[in-house]
């Protein structure tokens, strides 16, 4: 039972987030495209950061919580994936039937690695704090950084993309633990 509630409710938050991200793409085209992919890592740095900022001091002086904040990651963890599939030579500006579907591909193959861990890992998120899950994401993102800073190149540790992929599951789970849907 409890694989099929994940199972809903990881649907239920990539809902919002895909729903605030196409109309962003409606908005804005894929602008996003010439971002390098150690700017997006900043992107997803300063988001995390912020909320744990925003776990610390308990006050928010522009308004926005933590839940939008961790929308953003997850929107930009599919942003990064689907960067590191695109070379220079692909268009800056991307159909927007094309962007829904690279979407729904990046979301597909990380709720598939989510399944697996939580098979392995038994559904440990759910006793986890969200500041836990807040630090996680900041590390994968120093880990990230750390790959970029040597060139993709790693002796023993999963690449980017994966990284990626946790900071989405790990996002999607603390939007599950604050009620989104």
């Amino acid at each position: 039972m409890a694989q099929t509630n994940t199972s809903t409710e990881f649907d239920e938050v990539i809902a919002v987030c895909r729903s605030l991200f196409l109309k962003k793409t409606k908005d804005y085209g894929t602008a996003w495209r010439i971002l390098r992919p150690s700017s997006i890592t900043d992107q997803i740095f300063i988001k995390a950061q912020r909320i744990r900022t925003l776990e610390e001091k308990k006050v928010s002086k522009v308004g926005e919580g933590v839940i939008s904040e961790y929308i953003g990651i997850v929107n930009y963890c599919i942003i990064a994936m689907m960067q590191l599939e695109l070379t220079e030579s692909d268009p800056n500006e991307m159909p927007y039937a094309e962007v829904e579907k690279r979407f729904e591909e990046k979301v597909t193959e990380t709720k598939d690695l989510m399944f697996a861990k939580n098979h392995d890992y038994g559904e440990a998120w759910r006793d986890m704090r969200i500041s836990s899950l807040t630090d996680l994401i900041l590390m994968k993102i120093f880990r990230v950084k750390q790959i970029e800073d040597n060139e993709g190149q790693t002796l023993a540790s999963e690449g980017v993309n994966a990284n990626y992929q946790d900071m989405l599951n790990y996002s999607v789970f603390a939007l599950i633990k604050l009620g989104v849907k």
